[in-house]
């Protein structure tokens, strides 16, 4: 089979104009095209179809991911193909991927196979700019900062307090902890400084739970960038930031319109990390999809209890959206690796070690419908080492849990490889909800009993425990008024608890803060649970050595 690139190089896309037109319509004039194969929507032609009413949200979410990837993008843009060729007015609404792990170790985040967004190299790279206009608002406010306390600090900002740090979208771990103005008085005042990458910073949060330049600008105003030397807090709107910093962002607010392999249509708009922060893409390209389309499929960063939380407990808390179904990838292999087999056996059926596995599926079944309150089916992402026993024990098992499961092949065969995943999809859409949508815990408890209510409905925690500083910072930020935020748990990825070799289902276990942020613009509150880099490295072998650029211009290596 053709590689990613060379399956999105070959395609033969329709100009942007047409699809808008054609699958949403919405006329050439409100279109601000970057080329002919993708283009922003104008934010004033969305603000005119604030009287529509709202399409069915689909989010896509996953079991714990494993080493071998179980596809979420790839099977959002095949449902969505699936979806558009059974003639449904249908959308993806994806995040924008960052050059960190374009040119580090995952790779780009297009999709994968037949089931793409395309043009991928555009996407995968500098696409429509936003990720740039995020890092110059961000980096200005760090230069006011600094600038604020050169010329006579009239704030008394304790520069020991500044919480705020720079941004560049590429990994580079030599930036994490680094010393700024050295080099005498004329060059500032030298402190410790660092930098997180582009999709880390809070401003990414604030971009993409943002529906307005108003709120935008309300949002930016709100970031507290440090303390005084009396311990107040200290805000983006005391340096008068705000305006200047929204005035970049002005046109990255408008979502930014791709197609898929296919000829559906993509909004592929913001890029938050999905530890750090709530990992969906903007709110303002989801409630937008939903009013210019029947159906739109969304997903969500990581596994349920990470991205599809932050999605209802932070996305959905603060916009009002609610997500009429869940599907919930998953992958024979991801659950032979949950039921312990290693890496490099996973080709070898295994029908045991997947009933082991199947552990891990099931919790994340149980919070989706009876935490989030929200049906779900399961999307069985098929590949070609899987046996049909062991595909079909995965179905049987998924059955048990009153759950109905559909192999998919859409990564070798497109959407039509989606087709009977999207006949489960619109089936349990028809169905009236036999459950109440909820979040995992209400605005009123006090932060520490919402940590604790994560930590023991959705992760199976036995006790939550505080280093004592991060105590001292969660009473602080309660003493400032912070108190009813929802808060973002940063832990591993790969399981329910914070040790990432702890597969399955671990129960009992305990949930330790070592740190806790406030993000006030973006308006959460950041639990950190063990080793989270905000900065990462590269690899030994990044994938920046496979990238190159072809005598015709051709951008190879991609994937």
């Amino acid at each position: 089979m053709q590689s990613d690139i060379e399956i999105a190089n070959a395609a033969v896309l329709r100009p942007i104009r047409e699809i808008a037109e054609e699958t949403l319509g919405i006329g050439e004039e409100h279109l601000v095209p970057y080329g002919h194969h993708k283009a922003k929507v104008d934010v004033g032609y969305l603000t005119s179809l604030a009287d529509r009413p709202l399409g069915r949200l689909v989010l896509v979410t996953a079991l714990s991911p494993t080493p071998p990837g179980e596809g979420k993008t790839t099977t959002t843009v095949g449902l969505t193909d699936a979806l558009h060729g059974l003639g449904h007015r249908a959308m993806a609404c994806l995040r924008e991927p960052s050059m960190g792990p374009v040119f580090g170790m995952k790779g780009g985040a297009a999709g994968g196979g037949w089931s793409q967004v395309v043009p991928m190299t555009d996407i995968n790279l500098h696409f429509t700019g936003d990720f740039a206009a995020i890092a110059a608002a961000n980096n200005l406010l760090s230069a006011l900062i600094d600038n604020h306390v050169h010329h006579g600090n009239e704030l008394d900002i304790d520069v020991r307090s500044v919480t705020w740090k720079r941004v560049v979208d590429t990994n580079d771990r030599a930036l994490r902890e680094v010393v700024v103005a050295l080099g005498g008085h004329v060059n500032g005042f030298p402190r410790e400084d660092g930098f997180d990458i582009v999709v880390a910073s809070e401003l990414m949060a604030i971009f993409c739970l943002t529906e307005s330049w108003a709120d935008l600008k309300r949002r930016i105003g709100d970031i507290v960038i440090g303390y005084t030397r009396a311990m107040a807090p200290v805000t983006a709107r005391d340096l008068g930031a705000e305006g200047a910093m929204a005035a970049l962002l002005r046109d990255a607010l408008a979502p930014n319109l791709v197609q898929t392999l296919e000829g559906a249509p993509a909004f592929v708009h913001g890029g938050p990390f999905a530890n750090i922060a709530h990992g969906c893409s903007s709110v303002m390209a989801t409630r937008a999809g939903l009013r210019l389309a029947d159906i739109v499929v969304t997903e969500a960063g990581f596994g349920a209890d990470l991205g599809a939380e932050k999605f209802v407990d932070i996305k959905c808390r603060k916009s009002g959206l609610r997500p009429d179904v869940a599907v919930v990838v998953a992958t024979v292999r991801a659950l032979k690796y949950h039921g312990g087999v290693p890496l490099e056996d996973l080709g070898r059926e295994d029908v045991a070690a997947l009933e082991a596995g199947m552990a891990n599926l099931r919790r994340h079944l149980a919070n989706i419908r009876d935490v989030y309150g929200i049906p779900a089916v399961v999307a069985v992402n098929r590949f070609p080492t899987d046996t049909d026993s062991e595909v079909d024990r995965v179905v049987a098992l998924v059955a048990d849990e009153g759950v109905r499961a559909y192999p998919a092949t859409h990564f070798a065969d497109g959407g039509n490889g989606a087709k009977g995943l999207a006949e489960g999809v619109l089936a349990a859409l028809a169905e009236p909800s036999p459950y109440e949508f909820s979040f995992t815990y209400d605005d009123d408890l006090s932060l520490t009993a919402k940590v604790e209510a994560i930590a023991t409905r959705l992760y199976g925690a036995g006790l939550v425990t505080w280093d004592a500083k991060a105590r001292r910072r969660l009473q602080r930020i309660e003493r400032d008024g912070y108190s009813r935020l929802p808060v973002c748990v940063a832990k591993t990825q790969y399981s329910f608890s914070t040790d990432p070799a702890s597969l399955g289902a671990p129960s009992g276990h305990e949930l330790h803060v070592r740190e806790v942020r406030l993000s006030a613009g973006a308006g959460f509150v950041v639990v950190v649970c063990g080793d989270m880099m905000t900065m990462p490295g590269l690899p030994r072998d990044p994938s920046a050595a496979r990238i190159d650029l072809a005598d015709d211009g051709t951008i190879l290596g991609l994937s």
